[in-house]
């Protein structure tokens, strides 16, 4: 049995009945009024296990984008219902609300719907959310709550009524694909410019203007005009891509006010999208001692959607990374030269623990570019000179970067492209690496 405030204060009305009648045994008297009349009211309230309950949730959301449950509620008892229904989600789930400098955690309240449905009807309650974690979301149960005739007291029960939302990944970085489009446009030969390299496909001919390269004159072609005739060429296409995701220890690092994996799967992201474009084959593989995660086989407009996905549920694991596996995993899927992106923390202890010596492997058969996120406190650390404890600080941050840097200089001397940028810049610079290598005829 479930009591309401108006139970509390009729028995608090009991301390007036005690003061105008001080006699012995009013209060007992009093009390055990209330208890009937409650018990009375919970009998004739309708029962809660009698409701049918449904719920209709969209499979999936991108992340901070709002979303809708919807349950159904459909009243089979005799009499009718009037009582509250509370639909139970992650707090990660649920909108925040109060004033928008209030703790997260405080502002998120389960919400509760007041119902009133008679015999055999059925109404719908609906949940806003508003996921703030990526990943699937599972819906708690759902807790109906039945109240008498008198509103003192009621029933309660909580019923399973299972769902789960997927969120994915925001793809923030979308806002960085238009100009990235145009340069690949450009590369491509669908603008004005043209390019030329070890791994370019011829295009056509034409003129020859001024400022060309006179390396790509066709003479053969100039014999048998009257002009000048040169050859356009454009990136090749088909190539592969391969992106992979470290999820290792590393990846939970909060960098700002996010963890590293979340700069590393936007990042994934505009590269699976913008080679997409350009005709490659993107592939995904979420490592760290095992396959988190992988995307295969997809192409077009696919691609996209299958990388969301596989990467919605990815998580940071707390183990090392076992480079020497994601070696054998690379060599296991490619067997020709492509394009190798490790998404990992330039991290020197890691970089003692196989990944240079994976690197170099890596670097001798295909095009590998890490890429890794910087963190701005650190340039702060450094700045400090405020206090002993400051300098020690800074002291601590420059020892970190001068090793950082050390391991970025002998992973280029291996062969390996180093990529490093904030959070924010970590997308649009690796997209720009690409370019540059497709422009460059190194894919």
């Amino acid at each position: 049995m479930a009591i309401t405030w108006r139970a509390v204060a009729l028995a608090a009305l009991g301390a007036v009945a005690v003061l105008l009648v001080p006699v012995t045994g009013t209060a007992l008297a009093w009390a055990g009024v209330v208890v009937l009349l409650c018990a009375l009211d919970a009998a004739l309230a309708a029962s809660p296990r009698r409701v049918a309950v449904s719920r209709d949730v969209p499979g999936s959301v991108r992340l901070t984008q709002p979303a809708r449950s919807v349950l159904t509620l459909t009243n089979l008892d005799r009499r009718r219902l009037r009582g509250v229904v509370r639909d139970a989600w992650p707090p990660s789930a649920l909108p925040v609300d109060g004033p928008a400098d209030a703790p997260a955690a405080r502002g998120r309240r389960t919400p509760r719907h007041r119902v009133d449905l008679p015999p055999g009807d059925a109404r719908h309650v609906a949940t806003d959310l508003m996921p703030t974690r990526r990943g699937d979301l599972a819906a708690g149960p759902v807790t109906v709550r039945t109240l008498g005739p008198l509103g003192l007291a009621g029933r309660q029960a909580t019923l399973p009524v299972p769902g789960r939302l997927r969120v994915l990944p925001e793809f923030a970085s979308r806002r960085h694909l238009p100009s990235r489009l145009a340069r690949l446009r450009e590369l491509d030969g669908r603008a004005a410019v043209q390019v030329r390299g070890a791994g370019t496909e011829f295009d056509s001919l034409r003129e020859y203007v001024i400022g060309d390269d006179v390396r790509s004159i066709d003479w053969r072609a100039t014999a048998r005009r009257a002009d000048v005739v040169v050859r356009t060429w454009r990136p090749e296409r088909d190539r592969r891509v391969l992106v992979v995701v470290d999820t290792s220890r590393t990846s939970a690092a909060r960098v700002l006010d996010a963890p590293r994996l979340e700069a590393s799967v936007e990042a994934a992201l505009l590269l699976a999208a913008l080679a997409t474009h350009a005709g490659d084959r993107v592939e995904l593989l979420a490592y760290d001692r095992r396959v988190r995660a992988r995307v295969a086989g997809s192409t077009g407009r696919r691609v996209l959607p299958a990388f969301a996905d596989a990467l919605a549920g990815v998580q940071p694991e707390l183990v090392e990374a076992d480079w020497a596996g994601l070696a054998a995993q690379v060599r296991q899927r490619l067997s020709r030269r492509a394009l190798v992106v490790l998404l990992t923390a330039l991290d020197p202890a890691a970089a003692e623990q196989g990944l240079l010596d994976v690197a170099a492997q890596l670097a001798g058969r295909h095009a590998v570019v890490l890429a890794s996120v910087l963190d701005p406190e650190e340039d702060a650390l450094r700045r400090g000179r405020g206090s002993t404890a400051q300098v020690f600080d800074a002291a601590a941050a420059e020892r970190t970067a001068l090793e950082r840097a050390a391991v970025a200089q002998r992973l280029r001397r291996r062969g390996t492209q180093v990529v490093e940028a904030l959070p924010d810049d970590l997308a649009p610079r690796l997209a720009d690496t690409y370019l540059a290598l497709k422009a460059a005829g190194r894919l």
